[in-house]
């Protein structure tokens, strides 16, 4: 049965926590990580400070073969980094086909990882595999995949963000308002604001997407 679990981690144990040393103020979203014959390749979203500053960072480290920008929606920037397999650690076992990336976010103190796993024996797995590759993940949450007719598809804060989004034409193309005036709207800040439409439009598609697929 596919199993979501939330799990925890020191920002000082993930690789992308690098940035988090000059810059405490910086918010990271993982977007995906796809594997590469040399390594893996994590793509993220920065809010908090400028490209430079975060390719300052990163340029120096050990462990990065290449980072560079990819897009930019208003103050938020898509990066491309690559890492060497020495220093892939639990990015490695983000790229297990046993599990899924549902969401990353990582601050100055900790990450928060939500997986969706094949079975409970999945995520017990990649549990394991970061324990045992320095990266002592901490599982905070765990339950089976919501129906798609359950209450808690999506949380009351990411529906009010959603809805108000498109109520005021942030998906239509040309946008027709930003993310600063949604979140000033809402009185939450942009980086709240990104994560809130992020995260709710992944469960959307989790739960809308997977299950029709699977039916």
């Amino acid at each position: 049965m596919s199993t979501v679990a939330e799990f925890t981690l020191a920002a000082d144990k993930f690789p992308l926590g690098t940035v988090f040393s000059q810059l405490p103020e910086v918010a990271i979203q993982l977007e995906r990580v796809i594997p590469d014959t040399n390594g893996v390749v994590p793509y993220f979203w920065v809010r908090g400070t400028e490209t430079d500053a975060i390719v300052e960072q990163f340029t120096d480290h050990p462990g990065v073969r290449d980072i560079r920008l990819v897009d930019q929606v208003d103050s938020e920037y898509l990066m491309r980094c690559e890492w060497i397999p020495e220093y892939d650690g639990v990015l490695d076992a983000l790229i297990s086909p046993e599990v899924v990336l549902l969401s990353a976010i990582g601050t100055a103190e900790e990450w928060k990882f939500e997986l969706r796993g094949e079975s409970r024996g999945a995520i017990a797995e990649f549990q394991e595999y970061c324990h045992n590759h320095s990266a002592p993940v901490t599982l905070t949450k765990i339950h089976g995949l919501q129906p798609l007719n359950a209450k808690h598809d999506l949380t009351e804060p990411q529906r009010e963000a959603l809805l108000l989004a498109y109520e005021r034409g942030y998906f239509k193309s040309p946008r027709e308002t930003t993310l600063e005036e949604i979140a000033d709207e809402l009185d939450i800040s942009q980086q709240a604001l990104g994560s809130r439409l992020r995260r709710g439009n992944r469960r959307l598609i989790e739960q809308v997407l997977f299950n029709t697929r699977n039916k």
